[in-house]
């Protein structure tokens, strides 16, 4: 097809009924079709950070990344630049997409064709459009002048999504709710909300369903799920976003305390009472309180707590005065408080005042492929941190990865990619950093309840586990031998023909016994 044939297909997608996903993933593929290259990505601003919408040609977890401008050179001149930037292919700038191409893992990428384009929209910088070719020289100035007018294309498309989801924003604002897509640009102290699984789309739509009423919210989920992630992005998308959102740890406070923190006391009220405290009700008067593991409280807590909510009334310990409070509750427990309120360990009444809008978070297993979008979260997160070029997953990690049943979901997923990441820089010298199954150890962790649906009678270690852990040492076998047999015995050849350093190839050999 030509290239005409490509630009009018885009122009004809602005007239049709999509959603802003559909639309931008048809741009970038006419955009692949008709330009010579490898990958090409979509990202949009999210304060100084790139956020992939949309990725061709690039590993699923980069769409999890967030790029921050100022560890990325290049994608910062990029958007500081009207017209198409290219780079040449010994430009020493460090390439934010090194080791992310997918499919590619041999070696640092470090001669191919890069070029982007800035996307404004209402005279406003919106993203970017990037384009990587792995042959070099392929982006001539035609090439450019191509991706000059695909650019152009993109912000018109852009401003089309961005005007239906105004439109649909408008229409839904009437039912007292907001449109679904407005969660994506909630960010609160820099984490995201990240997922596109069924699971969590129904989530977030539920979150949108109540944010900006009054309800009480009950927030319910195993440990590590993101229960106060929620609780932030309920309060960001309330008419209070701009009042406090005030977090206490039921769990926490020791039971004579806890009367203090919650509705403050007076100056000698009880012995270290030096000063007038306010409590947390009075704190976040006006907007947001949750209350983290709430089933913690004992029933004497319980009871004080279910005073407050029915009369809106705080009185501080040591004061006969009572304040008036405007508070919003979002409350949390990984406990399930109806069964609690069955065995009497929590009480009925004050269940059904905070429970008026029940919200579940769904594992992290029953998220199917969030936990890769996730994974390149932290990535990204780890090479900053420890000041990498760039930091990537090897051979066998995203099977690996969406296998393990998470128990400690993100928060676990958040400490394996810390300590993968030590690991694996410390067996890597250098800029650019695989982490490898190895460093992951999940194979090696013990069965847990939530990964133990088959079992064989013979053994405590789950049978898909088993069968999994053969699997892939038996390819890795067959694969080393083949090479070294094509690199007659030659090891430090193997490595490199495999994209493995000596060090990490060593190791693998000793575990498969193939020294």
């Amino acid at each position: 097809m030509e290239l005409s044939s490509f630009v009018l297909a885009i122009i004809e997608d602005l007239g049709a009924d999509l959603d802003p996903y559909t639309r931008y993933t048809r741009y970038v593929n006419a955009m692949v079709a008709a330009l010579p290259g490898n990958a090409c990505a979509l990202l949009k601003m999210e304060g100084n950070a790139l956020k992939p919408l949309v990725v061709h040609g690039l590993t699923p977890d980069s769409l999890g990344r967030r790029f921050e401008l100022g560890e990325h050179p290049r994608l910062n001149a990029i958007v500081t630049y009207r017209g198409v930037t290219h780079f040449p292919n010994k430009s020493t700038l460090p390439d934010p997409y090194d080791g992310l191409l997918d499919g590619v893992h041999a070696g640092d990428l470090n001669v191919h064709d890069c070029m982007g384009c800035a996307l404004h929209v209402n005279g406003k910088l919106w993203g970017a459009i990037t384009l990587d070719s792995l042959r070099v020289g392929v982006f001539d100035a035609r090439v450019e002048r191509a991706m000059a007018m695909f650019a152009r294309l993109g912000e018109a498309v852009v401003n089309v999504a961005d005007l239906s989801e105004s439109a649909a924003a408008w229409r839904l604002d009437a039912l007292n709710t907001k449109d679904f897509g407005l969660l994506e640009a909630v960010q609160v102290a820099r984490r995201d909300m990240i997922g596109d699984s069924d699971a969590m789309r129904t989530l977030k739509r539920e979150i949108e369903t109540v944010a900006r009423s009054q309800l009480a919210v009950l927030v319910h989920g195993e440990t590590g799920v993101g229960k106060e992630l929620v609780a932030q992005a309920l309060h960001a998308m309330s008419d209070r976003a701009t009042l406090p959102l005030v977090v206490i740890n039921c769990a926490a406070l020791p039971d004579q305390l806890i009367e203090s923190e919650l509705f403050g006391h007076v100056k000698g009220a009880f012995s270290g009472a030096d000063s007038n405290r306010q409590g947390k009700f009075e704190m976040a008067s006006g907007g947001t309180l949750f209350l983290d593991e709430v089933g913690e409280l004992s029933a004497s807590a319980q009871a004080k707590l279910l005073r407050v909510l029915q009369s809106g009334q705080v009185q501080r310990v040591g004061s006969d005065r009572e304040h008036q409070v405007d508070v919003r509750i979002v409350a949390a427990s990984n406990r399930d408080l109806a069964a609690e309120v069955k065995a009497g360990r929590f009480r009925a009444d004050l269940y059904h005042r905070l429970c008026m809008y029940p919200l579940h978070i769904p594992p992290l297993r029953e998220r199917g492929d969030d936990v890769l979008l996730l994974a390149g979260y932290f990535l990204e997160q780890n090479r900053s941190r420890l000041g990498l070029r760039n930091l990537r997953l090897g051979r066998g990690c995203d099977a690996a990865l969406k296998h393990y049943s998470w128990p400690g979901n993100v928060r676990e997923l958040e400490h394996t990619f810390g300590r993968a990441a030590l690991k694996a820089r410390r067996d890597e010298l250098g800029a650019m950093v695989t982490i490898e199954l190895e460093h992951l150890d999940l194979l090696n962790k013990p069965p847990t309840q939530a990964s133990a649906v088959t079992k064989d009678t013979r053994t405590s270690t789950p049978v898909g586990e088993v069968l999994y852990r053969d699997a892939i040492d038996g390819f890795s076998r067959n694969l080393i031998q083949r090479v070294l047999h094509e690199t007659q015995g030659n090891r430090a050849a193997a490595a490199r023909q495999l994209g493995l350093d000596s060090g990490n190839f060593h190791r693998m050999l000793k575990r498969l016994e193939l020294l």
